[in-house]
């Protein structure tokens, strides 16, 4: 993908998981990666190492999403580094389900901070930059589970739907000035956090999807590639599902 070449994307929380992938396969097609971790653990060093060997510019950076001025000083940081930003990706998110009889106030509001307040902080921060550039994507994160909900996860559902409605309404105030922004709504992927499951749990989901398989982090990185690319120059406001037809 040619029109990638270059370009300088930020990914949020990708020190491992399906933020990882879409940071390495984004460096396999020539863009420029900055990326966010909480810590600098051996994923985090491991990630630079490996970007850095695709011969692009790559540098990660300490940073908690969820802290709003954290997120102002690392965008800044990175376009003194980079100079430019021509795509974000707000990938980071964690998890603490439980039936909400269960939930605790700090389960909820842990989630709504990483989830949902992190989307806000980066895009905030990157919106006057991209102004000022007319032009740019910003590509959110966000589930299956935030179109549908799902027992159990109504904390993480509602930060998932929180992010489609944000979206929406950022790709109406921003699209003046030519900065898109979309949604992924990924479905059941394999991934650290779901290997975990029994197998049975694994083959009822699989039966409910019209691929028949579960989905893999390269599935959500190439609908990143695509939204961050020219192809998808007249797309804004819309929320991708890459669930294997679940949702249909």
């Amino acid at each position: 993908m040619e029109s990638l070449k270059d370009k300088t994307i930020l990914v949020t929380g990708a020190a491992r998981g399906i933020g990882r992938t879409i940071a390495l396969t984004f460096a396999r097609y020539g863009s420029n990666v900055a990326f966010t971790g909480r810590k600098r653990d051996e994923n985090f060093e491991s990630l630079e190492k490996e970007l850095q060997e695709y011969g692009i510019k790559a540098k990660g950076y300490v940073s908690d999403a969820s802290d709003y001025e954290a997120s102002q000083n690392t965008v800044n940081e990175i376009i003194k580094d980079f100079g430019k930003l021509d795509v974000l990706i707000n990938n980071a998110g964690i998890t603490k389900d439980n039936l909400l009889l269960r939930m605790s106030e700090k389960d909820w509001d842990d989630i709504m901070n990483v989830n949902l307040k992190s989307v806000f902080n980066l895009t905030k921060a990157v919106t006057k930059p991209m102004m000022k550039a007319r032009k740019g994507s910003i590509i959110n994160m966000s589930s299956v589970v935030g179109i549908g909900g799902n027992a159990g996860q109504s904390n993480y559902a509602a930060s998932k739907a929180g992010i489609i409605g944000f979206t929406k309404s950022i790709a109406k105030e921003l699209g003046s000035r030519n900065i898109r922004c979309n949604a992924i709504a990924p479905g059941f992927i394999a991934t650290e956090m779901t290997k975990d499951l029994p197998d049975n749990v694994i083959e009822n989901w699989i039966k409910e999807i019209p691929l028949k398989r579960v989905g893999t982090p390269e599935d959500v990185a190439n609908a990143c590639l695509f939204l961050a690319s020219d192809f998808s120059d007249y797309i804004t406001g819309q929320v991708l599902t890459v669930d294997g037809g679940m949702t249909v």
